[in-house]
């Protein structure tokens, strides 16, 4: 009791002693109609195309129409086939097989992402794989060295039930691969291609992270959280990081995740009119580009205070100075 008591008070305490973060300035918000499950969990801009997937379709993708307020999803089916088995132990494995009966989605996909030859990857939470679809709209699983998930497991990631990859990002080249944990630990891994596998070099973990943050003084009770990461988005050979319970994005060195800079997006994000009933952070979805950053809302349904209820995709302006920026 003691310890947690004293816990408390230092987060409370490196909560008021540290700088406020810059907030982004918000230049727009779009409901998105025509995701069947909803669910909206992940965005990528693939040319000058926005993507989507939701974790409760696994035989379907979206590419967004953006041509109005409202987005319109439009669908393109995949063919999915048999998942490899990722090393994953079986008390894992059987809990999202129940789970796929309950909620629907068996694969869960969770982040979707694109090279510049037109690949497209979109990883399965619940199977720790990623799944590549061509250009042609063939789909196959990128066959990837068992080491990861063992190294990931090692260093306290990947325990927990729907606690697994929650994104992804990839290289122009598309033979470089980051995958977020989400929590518990969270953490970031890289793994590169090397021939027809994907494999560690040298060691696949470039962070693993437990811990608790206190929520934004926006959030209503605010309180201390664990830490997550929701999504990635790479930008000029820089990792951004989806920071949801903490309602930021931070801008971190690709090759050791170290932090570099952040900026919060809670003052637009827990306006009144804007927020839903949970307590925890909501957002799943993080695409940056030179102009700012596209950030979407996954509310499992869920309606917020003004009684939206389809996902919400937000747009942020470009910090001044860019993204690039010194703290």
């Amino acid at each position: 009791m003691r310890r947690g008591f004293a816990l408390a008070l230092l987060l409370l305490a490196t909560s008021a002693m540290a700088d406020p973060l810059p907030e982004l300035r918000l230049l727009a918000e779009h409901p998105v109609d025509g995701m069947r499950g909803g669910n909206l969990s992940g965005l990528a801009l693939c040319g000058k195309e926005l993507w989507t997937v939701s974790d409760r379709d696994d035989d379907q993708i979206y590419r967004l129409d953006t041509s109005d307020r409202v987005w319109q999803a439009e669908t393109v089916r995949i063919d999915v086939p048999p998942v490899p088995d990722s090393g994953l132990p079986w008390g894992l494995n059987s809990r999202t097989w129940v789970a796929s009966f309950v909620r629907g989605g068996d694969l869960d996909f969770e982040g979707i992402t694109c090279d510049s030859a037109g690949n497209k990857y979109v990883v399965s939470e619940s199977h720790a794989a990623v799944l590549q679809l061509a250009p042609t709209g063939s789909a196959a699983w990128l066959k990837i060295s068992p080491i990861m998930v063992r190294e990931a497991r090692a260093s306290g990631m990947l325990l927990h039930f729907n606690a697994l990859f929650e994104g992804l990002a990839v290289n122009p080249a598309g033979d470089k691969i980051w995958l977020a944990a989400e929590r518990e630990r969270r953490g970031l891994l890289l793994i590169k291609r090397q021939q027809s596998v994907w494999d560690c070099d040298g060691g696949c973990v470039l962070l693993s992270e437990a811990g608790l943050e206190m929520q934004p003084p926006q959030m209503p009770k605010a309180k201390a959280v664990s830490r997550d990461f929701a999504d990635l988005s790479l930008f000029e050979g820089k990792l951004f990081t989806l920071e949801r319970n903490a309602f930021q994005v931070c801008r971190r060195d690709a090759s050791t995740a170290k932090v570099e800079r952040c900026w919060s997006f809670a003052a637009e994000a827990l306006q009144e009119h804007r927020r839903y009933p949970q307590d925890y952070g909501l957002t799943e979805a993080l695409v940056v580009d030179a102009e700012g950053a596209w950030i979407g809302v996954d509310n499992n349904t869920g309606a917020r205070a003004d009684g939206e209820k389809r996902p919400i995709i937000w747009r942020f302006a470009a910090p001044e100075g860019g993204w690039g920026g010194k703290p």
